[in-house]
C-alpha cells in the first residue's frame, strides 16, 4: 500500500469532500479523485458514497478511519528526528577521552547530570593515549575532549571554552614573595606536563623571545602528578585559570598569571558524524558540553 494513499483516505474520511481533502492534502481534486479509485479498488468498497449533494462514508469506511489515523501516527513517529527517544530508558554507554585535568573538573557535574536523565547510562573515561589516532572513526571514543588536534577531516567539533595558562605553586613559594616578572618566572624549576616526555613548549617559545630560559627539572605524564609535586617541593607547574579552584586551594596551592604573551588554550569536543543526529548521544554530548561550560551548576537539561 502506498503511504499517500493512506493519507488520502485519512484526509477523505476526516473531511467528507473530495474539494476540502485535496485542501488539506495541498493538491488537487483531480488528484484525490484518482486516489480515491485506487482506494475503491484496493480495499473493494466504495468507501465514500454521495448522499444528496454530499458524500458520506460506508460502514467499512467506518471502521477504517481510527485504524487509518493510527497508522499514520505510528508513520510520523517512526520518521520524526530522535523518534521514541527517552533519556531514562537509555541503556547505553559512553566513552570519552579527555586529560586528567578536565576529568577531575567535570566528572562529577557529568555524572550527577547523566543520572538524573539516565540511571542506565555509564560513562568511561579514557585517557589520551588514542590521541590525534583514528578512534573516533572507528567508534572506540565517542567523544574527545580537550585541545583539539590531528582529527580525521570528516569529524565534527564544538568549541566550548577558551582558559588562560596560569603558573601554580605551593602557597609559600619564595616566587609570592615580590611581583612575578617573566626573568623570576623563568629562574624557578619547572615542571613539564607530557606523556611523551617533551620537555619545551609554548612556555619556552615565549621566553626565548626575552632571550630567557628556563629549567624543566622534572617531566610527569599527568596534570594530577604534577599538582601534588608542586605541593610538596619548590618546581612550578602550569595549570588551567579558574579550573579546581578548590582542589587547588585544598591542595596549599597558589596561582599566578605567567608574565608572557601567551595565546589562550582552547578547549573543545569532536566526535564522529555518524553520531551527530542520533538522538541518545545527542543527548550526552549537551550534558557534557554543559559540565564543561558550568561545572559548578546544578543539574538542569540542556
Amino acid at each position: 500500500m502506498d503511504l499517500n494513499l493512506l493519507r488520502v483516505l485519512d484526509a477523505l474520511l476526516r473531511e467528507n469532500s473530495v474539494t476540502r481533502a485535496a485542501e488539506r492534502l495541498g493538491t488537487s481534486p483531480a488528484a484525490v479523485s484518482r486516489g480515491l479509485a485506487r482506494l475503491r479498488r484496493t480495499v473493494g468498497d466504495p468507501l465514500l458514497v454521495r448522499a444528496g449533494q454530499r458524500m458520506v462514508p460506508t460502514p467499512r469506511a467506518l471502521e477504517l478511519r481510527e485504524e487509518v489515523r493510527e497508522l499514520l501516527r505510528g508513520c510520523d513517529n517512526v520518521l520524526r528526528p530522535g523518534a521514541g527517544f527517552e533519556a531514562v530508558r537509555l541503556r547505553r554507554t559512553f566513552t570519552v577521552q579527555a586529560t586528567d585535568l578536565l576529568l577531575a573538573g567535570l566528572a562529577g557535574p557529568l555524572t550527577d547530570r547523566v543520572r538524573a536523565e539516565a540511571p542506565q547510562v555509564d560513562v568511561v573515561f579514557l585517557p589520551e593515549a588514542l590521541e590525534g589516532g583514528p578512534a573516533l572513526r572507528q567508534g572506540t571514543v565517542d567523544v574527545e575532549l580537550g585541545v583539539l588536534g590531528g582529527l580525521d577531516p570528516e569529524v565534527r567539533t564544538r568549541h566550548l571554552i577558551h582558559r588562560a595558562l596560569v603558573g601554580v605553586a605551593r602557597s609559600g613559594h619564595p616566587l609570592f614573595e615580590g611581583r612575578i616578572d617573566a626573568r623570576r618566572f623563568a629562574a624557578v624549576d619547572h615542571i613539564g606536563i607530557s606523556r611523551h616526555g617533551k620537555r619545551e613548549g609554548p612556555i619556552d617559545v615565549a621566553l626565548a623571545r626575552r632571550g630567557l630560559e628556563r629549567r624543566v627539572a622534572v617531566v610527569v605524564p599527568s596534570h594530577t602528578s604534577a599538582m601534588i609535586l608542586a605541593r610538596d617541593t619548590d618546581l612550578v607547574a602550569l595549570t588551567l585559570a579558574d579550573w579546581l579552584p578548590d582542589a587547588t586551594a585544598t591542595l596549599g596551592l597558589r596561582t599566578f598569571p605567567v608574565p608572557l604573551d601567551l595565546a589562550p588554550v582552547d578547549i573543545g569536543m569532536a566526535w564522529h558524524p555518524r553520531n551527530s543526529a542520533d538522538p541518545g548521544h545527542r543527548w550526552f554530548r549537551d550534558h557534557l558540553a554543559a559540565a564543561v561550560l558550568a561545572p559548578s551548576s546544578p543539574t538542569a537539561n540542556t
